[in-house]
C-alpha cells in the first residue's frame, strides 16, 4: 500500500492530543458532521439507510469514471488514468462483495470481472506466485515490486468474494486466496532478521505492522475455512512477532515499522491498529482463544483515546499527521464494527458512524459522490485527487454501517 508511505510525513503543524472514550460517544451534530439517516419527514419516510444511498452514488461514481472494460479501475482521473494498482482493484472487488453480502446480486458481475483482471498479475515465471503491485489498464506489462500487504488485501478479498458466490467460482476465489498465501509463505519475505516478520516489499526495506497484520488476517481466516495447519503455524508466527516487536504497551497501541537500520518508527496509524483489531477477532476465531476478543476491545479503546480527535469527531491519518483520508481514516470504521458484531455494544457503532459522517463533511465531492484523498481536519489543504481507492473503501464502510444505521 503505497500511497501512506509517500505522503504521511507532510505534517500540518497542528500537536495532537488524545481523548478519553467517554460513554456516550461523540456529540451528534457536532462541527457539522450530521450525515447519517435521521429518518423521513412528512409523507416520505426514509426507505433505506443514508448509507447505503452513499455507498450506490458513489460506486455509480466509480463506474463511471475509474472502470474499464477490461475489469480493472484507474488509479484516479487526474494524473494516473492509464494505469491500474493491485490493491485499488482488490479493494473494489472487496467493496463489491460488501454490496452483494447487502443483498444486491448486481454486483456479482464487476466483482467477478475484477477477479480476472487480477490474474493477469500473477507472476507466472515465479513457482511460487504472486501478484505485481500494478498493471496497464488491459493487464498487460505487470512486472517489477510485490508487495506484501497488497497480496494478502487481495486474498482477503477474495474470501469476501467466496462468501458470495456459489460453485466453480467460489472454488476459484478459496484457491486464488490461498496463491495469495503460497507467495507470503513460500516468497523469501519473512526472515529472522529483527526477530522475523514480513517485509513490505521484495525490495526488503521496511517491516511494518500492516503488512504483518493483514498476512495474519488471511492465515487465520484459511485456517479457519480448511483446517490447514500450516495455515494456524503462520498465524501463531506473525501474531507472535506482531505483539513481542509492535506492540507499544504504554499506549496500547501497534506501531508503524521496523525501519531498514533495525530502529522503530514509533508513529501509530489508525489503519494499522484497525487491521490489527480485525486480526485479532479472526485470530480468536480460527484459533477458539476468547483472550483475543479482549484484546481486540482493548485496542479498540486505545484507537479512541490515542487516534480519535474528538474536535472533530474523526479518525486520524497518524499521531504524527492530522489530516483524513477516506480509505486509512475510513478502515476505523470497518474494526469498529467488526467489534460491535463481537459484543453488541453499540458505543462502536457511535463511532464507526460519527467517523463516516466527519469524512462525508471533509473530503466528500458532494456534485459527484466521490471523495478527495486527503485534507486537514477542518478541511483545509484539501487535494484535488479523487483516489480509486478511497472511492472503494468509503462504498465499502457505507455498505457496512448501513445494516446497523
Amino acid at each position: 500500500m503505497k500511497i501512506r508511505h509517500y505522503h504521511w510525513i507532510i505534517v500540518l503543524g497542528v500537536l495532537f492530543a488524545s481523548c478519553k472514550k467517554t460513554d456516550n460517544g461523540p456529540a451528534t451534530g457536532e462541527n457539522g458532521n450530521n450525515g447519517g439517516n435521521t429518518g423521513g419527514a412528512g409523507s416520505n419516510p426514509v426507505t433505506e439507510s443514508v448509507y447505503l444511498t452513499n455507498a450506490k452514488a458513489t460506486r455509480a461514481f466509480i463506474k463511471a469514471g475509474y472502470a474499464t472494460p477490461f475489469g480493472s479501475y484507474r488509479v484516479n482521473t487526474t494524473d494516473n488514468t492509464n494505469s491500474a494498482f493491485e490493491w485499488y482493484v482488490a479493494s473494489h472487488l472487496y467493496a463489491d462483495a460488501a454490496m452483494i453480502a447487502n443483498g444486491d446480486a448486481s454486483y456479482q458481475e464487476p466483482m467477478n470481472n475484477a477477479f480476472g483482471w487480477l490474474s493477469k498479475l500473477e507472476d507466472k515465471a515465479d513457482p511460487n506466485g504472486g501478484y505485481f503491485a500494478f498493471a496497464n489498464l488491459d493487464g498487460s506489462g505487470a512486472a517489477g515490486v510485490k508487495y506484501v500487504d497488497d497480496n494478502a488485501l487481495t486474498g482477503m478479498a477474495y474470501l469476501d468474494a467466496y462468501n458470495v458466490t456459489s460453485g466453480t467460482i467460489k472454488a476459484n476465489y478459496l484457491g486464488a486466496a490461498e496463491s495469495c498465501a503460497k507467495w507470503l509463505m513460500k516468497s523469501g519475505q519473512w526472515d529472522n532478521t529483527y526477530g522475523g516478520g514480513f517485509w513490505w516489499t521484495t525490495e526488503k526495506t521496511v517491516k511494518p505492522t500492516q503488512s504483518n497484520a493483514l498476512a495474519m488476517q488471511l492465515f487465520a481466516r484459511l485456517f479457519k475455512l480448511t483446517g490447514n495447519t500450516q495455515y494456524k503455524d503462520w498465524a501463531l508466527q506473525v501474531n507472535n512477532w506482531l505483539n513481542t516487536q509492535m506492540y507499544d504497551s504504554t499506549s496500547g497501541l501497534y506501531i508503524w515499522q521496523v525501519e531498514k537500520n533495525g530502529v522503530k518508527n514509533g508513529v501509530k496509524f489508525t489503519y494499522d491498529n484497525g487491521i490489527m483489531v480485525e486480526a485479532q477477532l479472526l485470530f480468536a476465531d480460527a484459533m477458539n482463544d476468547n483472550t483475543y476478543k479482549t484484546k481486540a476491545q482493548a485496542l479498540g479503546n486505545a484507537m479512541i483515546r490515542g487516534l480519535w480527535d474528538k474536535n472533530y469527531n474523526v479518525f486520524i491519518f497518524n499521531t504524527n499527521d492530522l489530516r483524513v483520508n477516506g480509505c486509512y481514516s475510513g478502515w476505523a470504521t470497518q474494526a469498529m464494527i467488526k467489534l460491535y458484531e463481537l459484543d453488541n455494544n453499540e458505543n462502536w457503532l457511535v463511532y464507526a458512524k460519527a467517523n463516516v459522517d466527519a469524512i462525508n463533511v471533509i473530503l466528500k465531492n458532494t456534485a459527484l459522490n466521490g471523495y478527495y484523498q486527503y485534507a486537514g481536519l477542518n478541511g483545509a489543504s484539501r487535494y484535488t485527487n479523487l483516489e480509486g481507492v478511497d472511492q472503494a473503501w468509503m462504498q465499502r464502510v457505507q455498505v457496512m454501517l448501513s445494516k446497523y444505521r
